[in-house]
């Protein structure tokens, strides 16, 4: 039985994860097994999980005396000293540089600095509603519907002050990864409440959750880092098993607290680094395939433990009373081990 018992677990998880590295899903340890079975609730990070995370200006709109180009160049002079996705995609969009000074960052927020316009010294600050009332800055009754706006064609709006007032409105769009609405269609098949979780105004999240079949009940948004990991901790004290998925830096702290962390591999090193699953592939229907080969994978350690007991209940005691031939008894024995091999080599086969 040792022999038997010593197979049971290693031989199935080294078949399952050995078949999850071959589709690009690498599972971490057998702990993780267990946990991907009682998962009932998945929070889904928008910006890079549901949609492709390729942002891109699409409009850019000024509120006062500064011309769309200004704005724009203003904005992109300072998001040029980060590496948010928002940041980036408004930094290309401008090929004009400023000299900037006294840099500022606050995640989930927005940026600031000063910028070198000819011989002046410009205060710029860039980032969510949020962030502007934070550092002084007051929106009218005109700036909130161009903002409510945008946000309702479901565009991320990023705002820009010049000067301790508001000077435009960047919008940029995100597309909606084609296989999203089939994979959050796979993980309500699985039993899996997916919820969408995002920083982004509801108004674009709704949008988004629509789009891909998720209840507008289910979306949670304009959530900070922070938010995230409160957003997991809330649902843990409903009762909740938690699965996060995510890619960013962010991410990284709701990855840890939650009870089953999923990284995509396009991700940062430190979302990788904090989760129990990474799926190599940046495809949203890689997730309900790693979490149904840990289902399967802890299934057959299952069998195979079963098995190993069951022979030695039944063919030992059968044995020792004299009814079985030491010769059938003893291949039988062998045979056991060997179907403890065969029984995990049937993960192989999965996905196939």
């Amino acid at each position: 039985m040792p022999v038997r018992l010593g197979l049971a677990t290693p031989t199935a998880l080294l078949t399952g994860t050995g078949r999850g590295a071959q589709m690009g899903i690498l599972i971490t340890s057998a702990e993780v097994l267990e946990d991907s079975r009682n998962v009932d609730t998945i929070l889904l990070d928008k910006t890079g999980t549901v949609t492709r995370g390729e942002l891109a200006v699409s409009a850019v709109n000024s509120v006062s005396q500064w011309s769309k180009d200004q704005v724009l160049d203003f904005a992109a002079a300072v998001e040029d000293y980060s590496e948010h996705p928002i940041a980036r995609a408004i930094a290309d969009a401008s090929s004009q540089r400023f000299q900037v000074a006294r840099f500022e960052s606050a995640p989930g927020g927005g940026v600031k600095a000063y910028v070198a316009d000819g011989m002046q010294s410009r205060s710029v600050v860039v980032g969510r509603e949020q962030w502007l009332a934070k550092n002084g800055i007051r929106l009218s009754e005109t700036d909130r519907e161009a903002l409510e706006h945008a946000r309702a064609d479901g565009f991320t709006t990023i705002l820009v002050a010049v000067d301790g007032n508001l000077a435009g409105l960047i919008d940029l769009q995100d597309t909606i990864k084609d296989e999203s609405a089939g994979a959050i269609a796979q993980l309500k098949e699985l039993g899996l409440r997916p919820v969408l979780l995002t920083g982004d105004h509801s108004a674009v999240a709704r949008s988004v959750a629509e789009q891909v079949g998720i209840a507008p009940e289910d979306v949670i948004s304009d959530v900070t880092p922070d938010g995230k990991v409160q957003a997991v901790t809330d649902l843990q004290k409903q009762g909740r098993v938690v699965a996060m998925v995510g890619d960013g830096v962010n991410d990284a702290p709701a990855l840890t607290q939650a009870d089953l962390g999923i990284a995509m591999g396009s991700g940062t090193d430190a979302a990788m680094q904090a989760s129990d699953i990474t799926v190599v592939r940046s495809e949203l229907t890689a997730i309900p395939t790693a979490i149904k080969l840990s289902q399967k994978t802890l299934g057959t350690i299952k069998s195979n433990l079963f098995w190993a007991f069951a022979y030695n209940v039944v063919a030992i005691p059968v044995a020792a009373l004299g009814f079985l031939n030491p010769m059938i008894a003893g291949g039988a024995m062998a045979f056991s081990s060997v179907f403890v091999v065969l029984n995990s080599l049937r993960l192989k086969r999965f996905g196939r």
